[in-house]
């Protein structure tokens, strides 16, 4: 399906307001968790890129966002936004999510967020809005400001896969120790998380490598 990207690029004054949100990697102990900073005039597919970026996902697979929309809005109790397929399935119910705005559903009495993300191995994020900021004009934005763990290998078959690729790779004796670590480069680790190393890709630029011809 194509689509046309309807607003400009977005720039960010230094009095704009921060949204920060902590993002939580359901189901995993110790928990792989990222708070992160985005501008209140982000759209929900800006904060699809900064979750992914901050994360360490690649982008591969399809996401969606289970929205809890707010009581001054009319319309379904709960929203789904993310990138509408052609699915007879879906019935219309999927926004897209460059036309959904953060500041229409984030303030003081925000309902935490699920995002899912890969359909398949089905890797569901717990968003909670926590509070505002101001733009600090020394950084720039999105901005990671802390969290904990490396992200799971994509495609690694979802939380059930990600245990038995650890337990894999934390034994030599496993039969599939060398194919594991062969796959993910040679090494990993799973405590191996840097905020200040986190860097985000314009979410415009993320748009038009998926969608443009």
């Amino acid at each position: 399906m194509q689509y046309n990207w309807p607003f400009p690029r977005l720039t960010i004054p230094d009095d704009q307001i921060l949204l920060q949100f902590l993002v939580v990697l359901c189901e995993t102990d110790p928990l792989i968790w990222r708070r992160i900073q985005v501008p209140s005039g982000y759209s929900f597919w800006d904060l699809h890129v900064a979750i992914q970026d901050a994360m360490g996902w690649k982008d591969y697979h399809l996401h969606e966002f289970q929205v809890a929309r707010p009581a001054k809005l009319r319309g379904r109790r709960i929203e789904f936004v993310g990138i509408p397929v052609d699915d007879p399935y879906e019935d219309g119910q999927m926004r897209p999510g460059w036309k959904v705005w953060l500041a229409d559903y984030f303030d003081g009495d925000a309902q935490p967020v699920i995002y899912t993300y890969d359909f398949g191995d089905n890797w569901r994020h717990v968003i909670h809005y926590e509070t505002f900021a101001v733009v600090d004009p020394s950084r720039s934005y999105p901005c990671c400001v802390g969290g904990a763990r490396r992200c799971p290998p994509e495609d690694c078959g979802g939380i059930r896969g990600y245990r038995e690729f650890l337990e894999a790779i934390a034994d030599p004796t496993h039969p599939e120790h060398e194919s594991y670590l062969e796959w993910v480069g040679g090494s990993y680790d799973p405590d191996d998380f840097d905020p200040d190393a986190v860097t985000f890709d314009d979410p415009h630029d993320r748009w038009m490598i998926a969608f443009s011809d």
